[in-house]
């Protein structure tokens, strides 16, 4: 079993008239790190869920978190919005425990999808933009529905449509507020190759724009394509962590298509 793995930091050197270089590097550290999570531990109903997990997410960098189902991904995600309690460690954003008040703009597209079912489509987007404080929501909103392929269904209501339709619906309203940080669970499961395209598309831009991205995703040829850092999971403990490039030579160069199912290949120890 090999031991969780902690990605190396580059020394960073600077002048600095007011601070010392050592004080100074760790501020930079800090504020270059969107994510820190220290020594994570949580338990259900006895049964250890995450042990002691340790990574952090740069500002502006695609991660990501990778595992099979039952490995502690969304765990993870859940505890780091305060949605789960943490029986041991830290988990921050932005330097702190989060608060539904902080001022960190969260897009978070959750596997199980949370619309207003009963609704129709441009009143359950126009009621988010609201709360997200967005101006121009009728135009942004058409815009958008125009380009997922959805605009003739802007008044049909949310449970008449397919699971595919709800997935694009919902991405646009983590994405409409340009958010900081977007969490996405699963954002392509279940599409065409056309549409999947789309929405790396719509994803792509927004990074584009600045925003850190985490995606937990079982398509190895998009973390490939498009994470810079990886972290893969196996009961609730760290297998592999770091850039791309340095997980694949950890492991001979496999792809990591090959690398997953290497790790969960192999047998526990007892």
């Amino acid at each position: 079993m090999q031991p969780i793995l902690q990605k190396a930091q580059p020394i960073v050197k600077h002048k600095c008239d007011k601070l010392s270089v050592l004080r100074y590097n760790v501020l930079m550290a800090k504020s270059d790190n969107i994510i820190e999570v220290e020594h994570f531990k949580i338990s259900f109903a006895g049964k250890t869920v995450i042990k002691d997990l340790s990574f952090s997410v740069k500002r502006g960098e695609i991660f990501g978190l990778l595992g099979s189902n039952g490995s502690g991904k969304t765990t993870t995600i859940r505890a780091l919005l305060g949605l789960y309690f943490a029986d041991k460690g830290t988990l921050h954003i932005n330097g702190k425990q989060f608060e539904p008040g902080d001022a960190v703009r969260i897009g978070y597209l959750p596997e199980e999808r949370g619309l207003y079912k009963k609704e129709n489509v441009f009143d359950v987007m126009t009621y988010f933009a609201h709360l997200k404080g967005l101006t121009n929501a009728k135009t942004w909103i058409m815009d958008y529905l125009k380009r997922v392929g959805l605009e003739e269904f802007a008044k049909t209501k949310i449970n008449k449509l397919s699971q595919g339709m709800q997935q694009k619906v919902q991405l646009g309203i983590c994405v409409m507020n340009d958010p900081e940080l977007l969490i996405l669970d699963e954002p392509t499961k279940g599409f065409d190759p056309v549409n999947r395209r789309l929405l790396m598309d719509i994803i792509e831009e927004q990074h584009k724009k600045g925003c850190t991205i985490i995606m937990i995703t079982h398509y190895m040829d998009e973390v490939e394509r498009l994470c810079d850092d990886v972290l893969l999971l196996k009961n609730g403990v760290a297998r592999a962590y770091g850039s791309v490039k340095d997980v694949r030579k950890q492991f001979n160069n496999k792809t990591l298509d090959q690398i997953f199912v290497d790790v969960y290949g192999e047998k526990e120890e007892a």
